[in-house]
């Protein structure tokens, strides 16, 4: 039945007030708020806003990592019929500027000090943000800036109001309706200033409830929130979700506690980026490397054990009872030990998304028990728009359309979605809503894909960015840059990856190597370095990078539609992509035409056949200094293997 997210905590309140809503790690111990206690908060903040004058309709910012009371802010906003607008909590001040604008926001919720400063700074650029409320009060004794309270304040000040006016919240929670705009959510800006994608209450909790029946989630769920809020993942899989099931959200106590975190709750059901499934895969191996003998022979031997037999489990088909005793003994010895140290021994669902995962670190999370996935879907999607049933999940594709989907293709491959979990606009912005958003309500995802003789979606890049092989051996063939980067990222050796090749006649790379698992494979061959830029260029690492290119292309050889985009040519880069040098967005998607006109000198170095080219770049440093990086690359060519033929 149609609802707000208001109402969801209301019932919750009222059919289960002594429940764990939300809990807080604070100074190692963790806080639990009940569903009845945080009604409360949320009747009071909300009388505060209301008294501050945030009306119906209007915008409010929240910036902050995942907290208790701002999750209760972004409710009380929502029960007013106001729309929360959370952004990215490790931004720029200056990035903060559009959205502000472009929303005509007054009011900001903040989580601590940090962020109270940046809003601070770009106040001159938005005279119209007028009050700057913070949760953590630490380091904010001395501010006395106009407009700036704690939140404290504001709870205080809605709780008073609400015992004179004790009618007020509850007429405003019925007010609102399930079309009411319940959120906005500001795309990464790829390519030029990031569009504010307008959901509604209907839209977001249709999403959460397609995919809770999909999985058969419960109220017993187990979650960490640890993802940036503003991401709309985490807004689903954290917020909607959470309030449409009734299970507990686990906020951990900072960025660099995660993992211990992780080890506490035990969620069961998890999300994460491949980028952090690698992350736990190669801090697994590296330990391993470090290990006795004993110890790293039982591990390879038992792991050699789950890649024969642990999907084929996992996938519900039938294995010979000799395989099944050794595969049990494995889960004593290795594969239960190594979920609890990753902090995944209870999960029952974990998803993936974002990204490609690599195949291999697809199966070694399956093979060991974890019933890891992988969905489809987008900010204008509210996510949900395909997702992997159990025993279904594969390492190239994205699932299935679920409950309300509809999937076309055009002539040209592209992915049209029609679901009821679409945006209803982006923001003022009707041009950019009517390229989208079809009259028939059809919305273009702008993915290039098809679907498999089993109904599973394959993705194979960005239809904007697929190209064309131009002159040469391979003139005409398919370029396809983020299929041939996923492949490369899928080694642990390299985190990020440019392909540059349309309208080209060959095919050449940037490459980012992974920092820690580059580092220990040095250490672990006595090979001495300086920092990354100094490791990136050893011949040694080129080496090794240079391997896996070649294994990239020896794949590419066998695929028929793009044998074309092997890479002839490859530089390590001096420095690690960065967001706060615009390389990358908030969301690490790399912003291919940025680095391709910032790096001009370089990809004109890789065409031009030289071998080294000396750089300079201006960089961003944590503190908010900048500086510069510079260093001679060397440039190196690969092996290309002919296209080999499909057999009749």
């Amino acid at each position: 039945m149609p609802t707000t997210f208001t109402r969801l905590l209301l019932d919750h309140a009222a059919q289960r007030p002594n429940a764990a809503a939300l809990r807080e790690k604070e100074f190692g111990i963790w806080q639990t708020l009940t569903w009845s206690a945080l009604a409360t908060l949320v009747r009071e903040l909300a009388c505060g806003l209301h008294e501050a004058g945030l009306k119906r309709g209007e915008h409010i910012v929240v910036v902050g990592a995942n907290r208790p009371r701002l999750q209760a802010c972004m409710l009380a906003a929502q029960s007013l019929g106001a729309v929360p607008v959370p952004l990215y909590q490790d931004a720029a001040p200056t990035e903060f500027v559009f959205p502000i604008t472009n929303a005509d926001v007054a009011f900001a919720i903040v989580e601590d000090q940090e962020q109270v400063d940046k809003m601070l700074e770009v106040r001159e650029q938005c005279p119209q943000l007028a009050r700057i409320w913070f949760d953590d009060p630490r380091g904010l004794r001395n501010y006395n800036e106009p407009g700036l309270s704690p939140l404290d304040a504001l709870i205080a000040a809605g709780r008073a109001f609400n015992a004179a006016n004790p009618g007020v919240f509850d007429a405003e929670v019925q007010a609102t309706q399930p079309d009411d705009v319940a959120a906005m959510f500001f795309t990464s800006g790829t390519t030029g200033n990031p569009k504010g994608v307008v959901h509604t209450h209907m839209t977001l909790i249709d999403r959460a409830q397609a995919g809770a029946k999909f999985d058969k989630l419960t109220n017993a769920e187990e979650v960490l929130a640890y993802l940036p809020p503003a991401w709309v993942g985490q807004n689903i899989f954290s917020y909607a979700q959470w309030l449409v099931c009734g299970y507990v959200v686990n906020c951990p106590e900072s960025a660099s506690t995660v993992a211990i975190d992780l080890n506490d709750i035990g969620p069961t059901y998890y999300f994460a980026p491949p980028r952090i499934f690698e992350g736990l895969l190669t801090t697994v191996m590296i330990r391993m490397e470090d290990a006795g003998a004993i110890k790293k022979g039982l591990f390879h031997h038992f792991m050699a054990v789950a890649r024969r037999v642990g999907t084929r489990l996992m996938d519900g088909q039938p294995v010979g009872a000799l395989d099944r005793l050794h595969y049990a003994i494995g889960k004593l010895l290795i594969y239960g030990p190594l979920r609890n140290t990753l902090g995944l021994s209870r999960v029952r669902v974990a998803y993936t998304a974002g990204e490609a995962i690599g195949p291999d670190l697809f199966t070694f999370y399956r093979s060991i028990g974890i019933n890891l996935k992988q969905l489809y879907g987008s900010t204008e999607t509210a996510v949900f728009v395909c997702l992997q049933p159990d025993h279904e999940a594969k390492a190239d594709t994205v699932g299935v359309p679920i409950d309300g989907v509809e999937i076309r293709l055009t002539d040209s491959g592209e992915i049209l979605v029609k679901s009821p979990g679409l945006l209803k606009e982006y923001y003022r912005n009707p041009a950019a809503t009517a390229e989208v958003l079809t009259p028939d309500g059809w919305y273009h995802t702008g993915d290039a894909g098809f679907l498999d003789a089993g109904g599973h979606l394959k993705i194979i890049d960005r239809a904007k960015d697929v190209g064309r092989i131009m002159g040469g051996p391979n003139d005409g063939a398919m370029f396809a840059p983020k299929y041939v980067e996923n492949k490369l990222k899928f080694f642990p050796h390299i985190k990020e990856a440019v392909a540059i090749g349309d309208k080209r006649a060959t095919v050449c790379a940037f490459i980012n190597i992974d920092f820690e698992a580059v580092g220990n494979w040095a250490e672990r061959r006595n090979l001495p370095y300086a920092g990354y830029t100094d490791l990136a260029q050893k011949p040694e690492v080129y080496e090794l990078i240079r391997e896996c290119v070649e294994k990239v292309n020896a794949d590419l050889a066998v695929d028929e539609k793009l044998a074309g985009s092997q890479i002839s040519r490859f530089l390590i880069l001096h420095k690690e992509l960065d967001a706060d040098d615009g390389e990358l967005t908030r969301t690490r998607k790399v912003r291919r035409g940025f680095i391709a006109e910032r790096y001009q000198v370089l990809v004109d170095a890789l065409y031009g056949g030289k071998t080294n080219q000396y750089i300079e770049t201006q960089v961003k440093f944590e503190d908010g200094r900048s500086g510069m990086v510079a260093a001679d690359l060397k440039i190196v060519d690969t092996k290309v293997f002919p296209p080999v033929k499909a057999a009749a």
